[in-house]
Order: structure tokens, then C-alpha cells, then sequence
């Protein structure tokens, strides 16, 4: 039942934005405006654009709640993609702007900064995503500069399950630099702003 729990969640919250249930939108909001700010913030660096961004994605959301293919994953993973690709838009327009009004930098040095903005804000979506135990594996390792063995002590694991556990969190975490940008690409499955 808990696995079906949140994909019966998606579906019937898109039934009710479809349906114009203002109501419905709040609780979306409540739920995941936290997230949408945190990625937006991550990529712009700003607190003003980040709040825009919000706006827009809930805007978005309410418009376009069709755009949401339940097939294609969790309706948090697509506000998070949604998220994504308009930040990732707004860098890459601000940025060309301030290349055009002669400010410094290339062409090359702004996609380059929206690679690693993007990668990073995947990176940030993939931890707080990933299963609670993935989490405090890596969280130990990494922030608290534990070996697998003392990880496995922490957690009351064996160092076997440590160790797997540490394994798949870093493979889940090599998929935010390997996955392509898609800034410029519409923010939700084949649908523009």
C-alpha cells in the first residue's frame, strides 16, 4: 500500500488542479514550495529570482496541469524538472544579457556556469530525494568524515550494508552530472511556458 500511496497522491492531485481546485494548489504549494525555491535559489543565487521562479512554476502548474505525465515519474520530480529548466532559463537570458550589455565573461564561461548550477541543484534534489537510509549513509561519510566501518557503527549495520548503502547513494548522486541540460528545452514533458 505505501509504495502505491504517493503515485495514487499524483494522480488525483493533477485530477484537481484539471478540475480548477484552488484548494488543490495550496496543498501543492505547501507541500513542495520549499524544494522549488531551494532549486531555483541554487541555480540563480538569488533570493528575488528564486521567489519569481516559485511564482512561475505554481503559475505553470496551475495552467498546465495536463503537462504532468504520471507515467514518466512522481508529480514532485516533474515540479523539481519544471523547477530545473526555468531556472536554468532565466540564468542562461540573464546571462546573455549581461554579455550583450558588454559585461564580462563568453558565451562558453555562461554555459559552463549553467552546467554546474544545474548539476549542483540536481545534486541538492537527488539527496534530499533518496530513500532515509542512502541519506544518513552518505551524511556520515561525507559530512562527518566517517569511514564505511564507523558508518556501519553509527547506523547499527553491518559494514556489508554500510558499504552498499554508500554505493548506491554515489550512484545516484553521479547521475546529476551525467544528466543532460535541458534548459533550453520546455520545462515539462514536451509542453512550453
Amino acid at each position: 500500500m505505501a509504495k502505491d500511496t504517493q503515485p495514487r497522491w499524483d494522480r488525483k492531485m493533477q485530477q484537481r488542479l484539471a478540475r480548477g481546485e484552488a484548494a488543490a494548489l495550496g496543498e501543492l504549494y505547501d507541500k513542495y514550495a520549499s524544494l522549488v525555491h531551494s532549486l531555483a535559489h541554487r541555480v540563480l543565487d538569488d533570493d528575488d529570482a528564486a521567489d519569481q521562479i516559485t511564482r512561475e512554476v505554481f503559475g505553470y502548474v496551475w495552467e498546465n496541469p495536463d503537462a504532468y505525465d504520471p507515467k514518466q515519474g512522481s508529480l514532485r520530480s516533474w515540479v523539481a524538472r519544471v523547477t530545473n529548466n526555468q531556472a536554468v532559463q532565466r540564468l542562461r537570458r540573464t546571462g546573455a544579457e549581461a554579455l550583450a550589455d558588454g559585461g564580462e565573461g563568453s558565451t562558453e564561461e555562461l554555459e559552463q556556469k549553467v552546467r554546474r548550477a544545474a548539476a549542483a541543484a540536481r545534486a541538492d534534489y537527488i539527496v534530499t530525494s533518496m530513500p532515509a537510509p542512502l541519506r544518513a549513509a552518505l551524511e556520515l561519510a561525507y559530512f562527518q568524515r566517517r569511514d564505511y566501518r564507523q558508518t556501519a557503527h553509527d547506523l547499527g549495520v553491518t559494514e556489508d550494508e554500510a558499504r552498499r548503502r554508500l554505493r548506491l547513494g554515489l550512484q545516484l548522486l553521479s547521475t546529476a552530472h551525467t544528466r543532460p541540460i535541458e534548459g533550453s528545452s520546455p520545462p515539462g514533458y514536451g509542453r512550453s511556458l
